[in-house]
């Protein structure tokens, strides 16, 4: 440091230089301290929750799912997929079943179409078959009947 006392000049303009280079080291020397009134700032995020939304999951019966607690709407899928449950928060489940879509080109659609076809046709000829049936039967069996059964008149009265 600067001793005013072995310079036998005095300069206020130096004097003044001098004081300002010194003020600005301890301003930067404070600086550098940490200041209690002013804490640092703290990024951080908390995961507060899991974050299910993507996630798959498997039982095997309604009971599993009844047993899971759940944050939102759940999906639970049997292993076969051919069932899946729906789980609200409040412990409701819904349950559906699922069935694969196969996507059809024209000649499966055109054949699905023709097997309706066969089949009512089938169906038309079965009832026609069945209709002279019968007629035929209704027809022997009434001819039988009639001959068969003793004309009894309802004008006599059977003795007491």
């Amino acid at each position: 440091m600067y001793n005013p006392y072995t310079n036998n000049m005095y300069n206020p303009q130096a004097s003044i230089d001098r004081i300002n280079n010194q003020i600005a080291e301890l301003e930067k020397l404070k600086s550098q301290i940490p200041q209690p009134n002013n804490p640092p700032a703290i990024n951080q995020t908390f995961q507060l929750a899991p974050n299910n939304q993507n996630v798959i999951k498997y039982a095997n019966s309604m009971e599993e799912v009844q047993k899971n607690i759940v944050i939102g709407d759940t999906p639970y899928f049997s292993n076969d997929m051919s069932v899946v449950w729906i789980k609200d928060t409040k412990g409701e489940i819904k349950t559906y079943e699922l069935k694969e879509i196969v996507p059809k080109d024209e000649k499966d659609i055109q054949i699905e179409y023709l097997q309706a076809q066969l089949k009512e046709l089938k169906g038309m000829i079965n009832n026609e078959s069945n209709t002279n049936i019968d007629e035929s039967t209704t027809k022997s069996t009434t001819s039988k009947e009639s001959s068969d059964v003793p004309k009894v008149s309802k004008s006599k009265k059977e003795p007491k």
